[in-house]
């Protein structure tokens, strides 16, 4: 039997972020065939999360099995959104969160059902090797392709800024503890903490703004020496210029595919921050408090009004809707689609419910309130924190191998679109990758909060991408079968309104 290699056009065309981020987020992104090294080597990314090749986990003849295909959905829409997860549980308030997890992966595997069966609903047409975006372009003609490559665009720029934000964090703190530990320094940070071998800072409260280098020497012998590296080694203010040095250059590559050789990074970085968060739980044990509309100096409300900000996140962390048809598609039992996407979108929530949940829970309240909860949870634990640091070390070098891949993929979207080729230049690469490079840094100077860029940038793509394209397309095609009724049409212009309403929430919030 011959390997079905016309697939390869099938993984194509687009390119998203999360996935995320938004992994992804963590939001998944194709490379098309035509740019890869070879024909058969086709990845799917999460702009949050990881990257893998899509034929690596095939039975020989380009197809997965029902576990392979789970997983790998699992592993596409897991991202670094789950950092967040905790601080949006915050915001939203306790019951609320959990509430809004449930609900919003229920309403988004419903609206990747519509993503699924679009593609199938055209007649007269071979769709077989269509994703998403080329359905949005059958529909809406041009404004589907342009409309198609803006939100992708959002999406994957999001992600870099958020990978750049979150690897000159890591590099910050791994570059902090390495220093401390090799010259025998003990260094206190200068906010508000726990006591004891399980400590749990509080940045947010140091003058309102997260630490930079705010840190007192307790023993040292060359006090000089400190207080330089402290100069050099700030988290806004130098750390994220060293990274160009690293990740410019890397960009500049015509095929960086070498570095989705390190997918793994993704799956071993997931396992072991829910293997961190349940050490920590049973460390620091539970502390709730239920104060349903009103909140006291350590908890906060079961509801808040700032609930948006976690269905910003949620809506980038459960995105997936631009690469699913590629990936079910390589499903050996297509009979199971239905069954195999809920099953992934379950494990996803789960996820989700149990890092934000435990982390949420045992945050130690008091002495510290639950609005001390970071918009990436592990800046609640101190750069001496070896756990902390060893999840820091995982994240740092997968992040640095997704960089470029995702800087090359957003470089085949935009070049290719413009000049039909992905490589016109040295000189227009390069100028894309330094406004791109340039954005990430100008945010981990000056904004380096990745929850409200993953939600801005989630509510945005997910509007078009989530709630808009599969209801109108879906609502179209109804119409064009003389199948519409007034509850289908009600549903889904229901469905396009809080995708509205989402984004537009995001930004009065």
């Amino acid at each position: 039997m011959q390997r079905v290699t016309d697939e390869a056009s099938a993984m194509n065309k687009r390119i998203h972020y999360y996935s995320r981020l938004t992994s992804p987020a963590d939001r998944a992104l194709i490379a098309p065939d035509h740019v890869l090294p070879a024909p058969d080597e086709i990845y799917v990314y999460s702009p949050l999360g990881t990257a893998f090749k899509v034929d690596s986990c095939t039975d020989g003849y380009g197809k997965n099995s029902s576990i392979v295909t789970i997983f790998m959905i699992w592993n596409t829409m897991m991202g670094t959104s789950i950092l967040s997860i905790p601080w949006g549980i915050k915001q939203a308030g306790f019951t609320s969160g959990i509430i809004l997890i449930l609900l919003m992966g229920i309403l988004t595997l419903y609206c990747c059902y519509r993503v699924v069966k679009s593609r199938k609903m055209i007649p007269l047409i071979d769709t077989s090797n269509w994703e998403f975006p080329d359905v949005c372009k059958y529909y809406f003609g041009s404004f589907g392709q342009w409309s198609s490559l803006l939100f992708s665009m959002v999406s994957l720029v999001g992600a870099m800024v958020v990978y750049w934000v979150l690897m000159s964090n890591f590099l910050f703190n791994t570059g902090r503890f390495i220093y401390n530990f090799v010259h025998d320094i003990n260094v206190t940070d200068i906010v508000p903490g726990t006591n004891g071998s399980n400590k749990v800072i509080c940045p947010s409260a140091a003058g309102g703004h997260s630490p930079q280098n705010r840190s007192v020497m307790l023993s040292s012998g060359n006090n000089t020496g400190f207080e330089l590296f402290e100069e050099w080694w700030n988290k806004s203010q130098t750390v994220p210029f060293y990274l160009i040095a690293v990740l410019l250059p890397l960009l500049n590559l015509k095929s960086p595919s070498f570095f989705a050789k390190f997918n793994v990074l993704g799956t071993v970085s997931v396992v072991y921050l829910v293997f961190l968060v349940t050490v920590k739980a049973a460390r620091l044990g539970i502390h709730l408090e239920y104060n349903w509309f009103t909140e006291n100096d350590f908890f906060v409300p079961e509801f808040r009004i700032l609930f948006p900000q976690l269905t910003g996140v949620l809506t980038l962390a459960f995105f997936i809707h631009n690469c699913v048809i590629t990936l079910l598609q390589n499903n050996r039992n297509q009979e199971n689609n239905v069954r195999d996407l809920s099953i992934a979108y379950f494990l996803v929530g789960l996820t989700y419910l149990y890092v934000g949940v435990i982390i949420f829970a045992s945050f130690p309240s008091p002495p510290l309130s639950k609005e001390c909860i970071e918009q990436n949870f592990l800046d609640n634990f101190p750069s001496d924190d070896i756990m902390s640091f060893v999840a820091r070390i995982f994240l740092l070098f997968q992040m640095m191998t997704v960089y470029p891949l995702l800087g090359y993929l957003a470089r085949v979207q935009l070049l290719r679109q413009f000049f039909g080729n992905a490589y016109p230049s040295i000189f227009h690469v390069l100028s894309l990758n330094v406004a791109v490079v340039g954005a990430g840094v100008a945010m981990a100077r000056f904004y380096p909060n990745i929850g409200g860029i993953i939600r801005y940038s989630g509510a945005t793509c997910g509007l078009a991408f989530v709630f808009v394209y599969p209801s109108l397309i879906y609502m179209i095609s109804l119409h064009r079968a003389g199948q519409l009724t007034w509850p289908a049409l009600i549903i889904h212009i229901f469905i396009i309104l809080l995708g509205l309403a989402n984004l537009i929430a995001q930004f009065l919030l």
